[in-house]
């Protein structure tokens, strides 16, 4: 999977170079983030359901938004939108620091479980609306959204530090989105830098919430 779909361009893409990121892609066992059912197409080149109306990332876009964000050991991140747990144990082999909450229970609960059996012990999990981010652990080195949103929600921009960067799919669900970099300056406005086009599942709300 790393040789073949990460390292060298495929259909246009561009490689991924960071070698601490392909280190990562090559450890963590993706199979074992999957259901059972589909663990045979697990390191093919597209995404895979997970239930719930979820899927799992295809690798390149794992790896793609781990290299975009930048992670140097120590720092702070938080992911929004754990799924199945794999991008959160990609984020663990280069910082300690992860942080990572899913709206879903079911799917939150089963990435807690398979992230505590592969050994990623320090990755913090929970449960809840990712919209609303984790206050209490903010402020944050950096933010990955793994869901698309319309825009960049305000409560996750507040976490994040000067100087931090947010990746995220940016547009409307059903239409292709634009994965973009932000990143935060000390007035509190955005450098954004696009990447590539995406196709993201929705970021879903606690029910009432506006």
């Amino acid at each position: 999977m790393v040789d073949s779909q990460l390292r060298q361009p495929v259909d246009g893409r561009e490689a991924i170079r960071d070698e601490r990121v392909l280190q990562a892609m090559r450890i963590v066992p993706r199979h074992l983030f999957i259901p059972e059912s589909m663990r045979r197409s697990a390191y093919h080149d597209g995404p895979l359901p997970i239930g719930h109306e979820q899927t799992i990332s295809q690798p390149y876009i794992v790896a793609l938004m781990t290299e975009a964000i930048g992670l140097r050991s120590g720092e702070r991140v938080l992911e929004v939108g754990t799924g199945s747990g794999y991008q959160a144990a990609v984020l663990a082999h280069l910082t300690s620091g992860v942080y990572t909450i899913e709206i879903v229970e079911p799917l939150a609960e089963r990435a807690r479980r398979t992230l505590l059996e592969q050994g990623y012990e320090e990755v913090r999990c929970r449960a809840g609306d990712g919209y609303k981010g984790w206050p209490e652990a903010a402020p944050f080195d950096a933010i990955m959204i793994t869901c698309a949103a319309p825009e960049v929600p305000a409560p996750l921009w507040q976490q994040l530090k000067a100087g931090g960067r947010l990746v995220m799919p940016l547009g409307e669900a059903g239409h292709v989105q634009q994965l973009i970099l932000l990143t935060k300056r000390a007035d509190g406005g955005r450098h954004e830098q696009r990447i590539i086009p995406v196709s993201f599942v929705p970021m879903t709300r606690e029910r009432g919430a506006r």
